[in-house]
């Protein structure tokens, strides 16, 4: 058993802990706290179950279940907290989940692969594919508040249409882009998959595919095991922020992204550390795009559904943020080579936007 599943097996102890500590009130820093590391190794495990899954079902299938699982965790959180009525803090969570995953998730993979070896190269015309469609997602981050910003009186119901226009848009896109990566193009993707399949094929299972019916019990398992959890986190998120004196805007793009992408996090970062850096740079980007193309249009969507309506309008200081991010990512993928130097110029942003928030006045 790899040193990750005995880590995330271990973690899983704080499942019974932070629920008891919730029926207990033993305060909403400590169920806060305890609540986020349950949900760590359910992100890891519900990860696993979907590369493993993956292996299992061939390219189109596997691409199919990671395109629906790879970021339940941010949106099953993000969801949670919707229903509670925190969409400020929702909307604050999709720009951090972009910059976390551009920056941070990229960050470490290339610092630590870096550091192993020299100079590592990836595939440059898929990073550009994935920085080109990212563009289109800056651009439905940044329109709505360029409308608000450049009109004199904008009506709420105005805002509201063109955030359902634009999610409807966004969501056509991100089925084309599915199909783009796993039917028309997706020798392009091949790398990435067979680097999984053979990290996999060795080592952790040997011989032999895994156990459909296992993992897809772990799937069910882990999803179930982080929607209880993150009504737990949710619940306490609120009282923990105004004691801590934190900013909701500094919650949703710091705090909740951080628990949420655990899972890409250790993946990528591993992943990179094997030298495949393909797969590495392919988890940042997607995620992303997963959030921008996927999660942010279906909230819009749902939040109309359940009465907590929720517009594509973010202030303009996180549409800047979000295109920096972009940009800082596209012009280090640009060569398709990376090095420990890039990955400390990623972090460093991501610090750099991180201190921001902290210190924005809201």
């Amino acid at each position: 058993m790899s040193i990750k599943n005995i880590v995330s097996l271990g973690l899983l102890l704080f499942i019974p802990i932070s629920i008891a500590a919730e029926r207990l009130e033993w305060g909403a820093l400590a169920v806060f706290g305890l609540s986020a590391l349950a949900i760590v190794p359910l992100a890891i495990w519900l990860s696993t179950a979907t590369e493993e899954l993956a292996v299992v079902t061939g390219p189109t299938i596997g691409g199919l279940i990671n395109a629906v699982f790879g970021n339940a965790t941010e949106l099953i959180i993000a969801l949670v907290a919707l229903k509670a009525g925190l969409i400020g803090i929702v909307k604050a969570s999709i720009t951090g989940s972009i910059l976390a995953n551009l920056l941070l998730v990229l960050g470490l993979s290339m610092f630590f692969g870096g550091l192993r070896y020299k100079e590592q190269e990836f595939n440059r015309k898929v990073a550009g594919i994935n920085g080109s469609t990212m563009a289109l997602a800056v651009t439905a981050i940044v329109l709505p508040a360029m409308v608000i910003n450049t009109s004199n009186i904008v009506e709420p119901v105005a805002i509201s249409r063109l955030s359902l226009t634009v999610a409807a848009i966004l969501i056509l896109v991100y089925g084309l882009t599915l199909l783009f990566s796993l039917k028309t193009h997706s020798y392009l993707y091949d790398v990435g998959v067979s680097d999984l399949d053979g990290g996999h094929g060795e080592g952790e299972h040997g011989e032999g595919k895994p156990n459909i019916w296992l993992w897809i019990g772990v799937l069910l398992a882990a999803t179930i095991g982080v929607a209880v959890e993150s009504e737990i986190f949710v619940g306490a998120v609120e009282e923990t922020a105004s004691s801590l004196g934190l900013t909701d805007l500094f919650t949703g793009v710091i705090l909740l992204p951080l628990v949420g992408g655990a899972a890409e996090y250790v993946t990528a970062v591993r992943m990179a550390v094997k030298n495949n850096m393909d797969l590495s740079v392919s988890i940042a980007m997607g995620s992303s795009l997963l959030v921008a193309l996927l999660v942010a249009p279906l909230l819009v969507i749902v939040g109309q559904l359940i009465g907590q309506p929720m517009d594509l309008n973010f202030g303009p200081f996180e549409a800047i943020a979000v295109v920096i991010a972009v940009a800082v990512v596209n012009l280090i993928s640009q060569d398709g080579k990376s090095n420990w130097l890039e990955g400390v110029l990623l972090l460093s942003t991501f610090a750099i936007l991180g201190a921001s928030f902290f210190f924005h006045p809201v």
